[in-house]
């Protein structure tokens, strides 16, 4: 599974501000990464867009975790800078698959808030030097690494999270090619980068019936990986690359993508494929890439068409 945040091509967009993460965020994110997207929090707060795109397709666990967190006294809209939220595989024969954890970086009142806690009767679990704290009744767990960082999520993605930060299992710093990826991203005030599987997982549902053509599994197993970026300073911005194993599958990708924008424009209300032909799909050294932007009140009309709900997971 890939992260249920904004994962769509060229039709669905995220300036001043960057979402850029600190050497102790990254170090607690495990090495498997399927999907990482990362946010400046507070620029998403001053974007009418952005917070309608929050509001719609943010995960509900996130939700969750933001009102538990400010019952415990945490002033969130303040305090977080960055959020991020990472699908990892885990291979524990025991208990395989993906999991997601989530990790904010700002100034956080780390002893008024486990002051409350105390308060409350609520007691930690201890791994190793960590403390682990349940929020809430959703099964949610959230630990501080320090006053700048903490990571959140079932508790079990927690463990993992912290078992990389502490060395016991390889995080992302050790992910090569995905530290590399992120240097052309981190710069702007919403990206993600995906792996092989998530990438063609993205993909899939962008593409829709087309996925289901024969010369499709020979594109997908050529794909190799994807970065996008959206800014929301002067309205929304859309960016996305899909990397290939060469130039001639890269164009066709390509093909096949406008072949589907143009199927979809012929149903699509006025709005939509106003957003399609501001759509520019092209392909260039074996990458596919797909541009897209319009005004706030464009992007936020357009979060509602049946046409972004297609294509967002």
């Amino acid at each position: 599974m890939t992260i249920g945040l904004v994962t769509c091509a060229g039709l669905a967009p995220v300036g001043a501000g960057a979402a850029q993460l600190s050497n102790d965020a990254k170090s607690a994110i495990p090495k498997d990464v399927v999907q990482l997207i990362v946010v400046d929090y507070r620029a998403l707060q001053n974007s009418t867009a952005a917070m309608t795109l929050k509001d719609r397709y943010f995960p509900p666990g996130l939700k969750q975790l933001e009102t538990a967190l400010k019952t415990s006294g945490l002033k969130v809209d303040e305090d977080v800078e960055v959020l991020a939220l990472a699908s990892f595989r885990v291979t524990d024969p025991k208990n395989p698959g993906n999991r997601i954890v989530g990790i904010a970086q700002g100034q956080f009142r780390t002893a008024a808030i486990k002051a409350y806690w105390t308060k409350d009767k609520t007691k930690p679990l201890m791994l190793r030097n960590n403390s682990i704290y349940p929020l809430g009744a959703g099964g949610e767990s959230v630990a501080f690494l320090n006053q700048t960082t903490m990571v959140f999520g079932d508790r079990d993605a927690v463990r993992n999270a912290l078992d990389a930060r502490d060395g016991i299992i390889p995080n992302f710093l050790s992910n090569g090619d995905m530290v590399n990826e992120m240097q052309s991203v981190d710069q702007h005030q919403m990206w993600s980068l995906l792996d092989q599987q998530g990438t063609q997982t993205t993909m899939k549902g962008i593409l829709g019936d087309a996925a289901q053509l024969a010369d499709y599994d020979t594109v997908r197993n050529r794909m190799k990986s994807s970065r996008y970026t959206m800014d929301f300073s002067n309205g929304v911005k859309f960016d996305m690359a899909v990397v290939m194993s060469d130039t001639v599958t890269a164009a066709t990708a390509a093909t096949v993508m406008k072949l589907v924008a143009t199927t979809r424009k012929t149903g699509g209300s006025p709005l939509e494929k106003t957003a399609l032909d501001d759509t520019i799909i092209d392909s260039n050294s074996g990458t596919l890439t797909v541009d897209y932007s319009s005004s706030d009140s464009q992007f936020t009309n357009l979060v509602n068409s049946p046409l972004f709900q297609s294509v967002v997971k």
